[in-house]
């Protein structure tokens, strides 16, 4: 499997992704990586159809996930992983699959969270999650689109004091 793109985007598929992203990475299948909306109907059938023309969409757990990163039928297929949090992204990670790059696209801001960019908002749990993916070695990058400069995350924590 050819990952060329891994996002944490709590909106998952959208415009941003559709569009930008996918033709930026040459993808041919996006791979929604969520226990929550796999088990949803609605939702996967809404991501499905939001899928750009050309590119398949696909909403799996993160169990078949790595079950999929390991199988060599899916050699060469190139991919794009869309995570709604870094937890599942730990979880996956501790699994086996082997990602280099992390890219945070947006979480939303809720009760108990930090802003610290206007698309980010993190709580205590996602800090913890980003810094054990920082200690497996994956880079943690904030880009909405590809054009944009790339921000190291775990600089931008430490500079908001969230990091002990």
């Amino acid at each position: 499997m050819d990952i060329r793109l891994t996002r944490i985007d709590d909106r998952l598929i959208h415009g941003q992704v559709a569009t930008v992203w996918s033709k930026a990475t040459g993808i041919d299948r996006i791979l929604v990586v969520s226990d929550e909306v796999a088990n949803d109907e609605l939702r996967k059938f809404l991501l499905k159809q939001a899928a750009p023309p050309g590119i398949k969409s696909n909403v799996v757990t993160k169990r078949k996930m790595v079950e999929v990163y390991h199988d060599h039928l899916f050699d060469g297929m190139k991919v794009m992983l869309l995570f709604a949090s870094p937890q599942d992204v730990v979880e996956v990670v501790k699994a086996g699959v082997d990602l280099k790059a992390v890219n945070i696209g947006g979480m939303r801001f809720s009760e108990g969270k930090k802003m610290i960019t206007n698309f980010i908002s993190l709580d205590e749990s996602d800090v913890i999650s980003f810094r054990q993916l920082e200690v497996a070695g994956v880079q943690l990058e904030i880009r909405q689109v590809p054009t944009d400069r790339k921000t190291d995350l775990m600089q931008l924590i430490k500079k908001e004091k969230m990091l002990q």
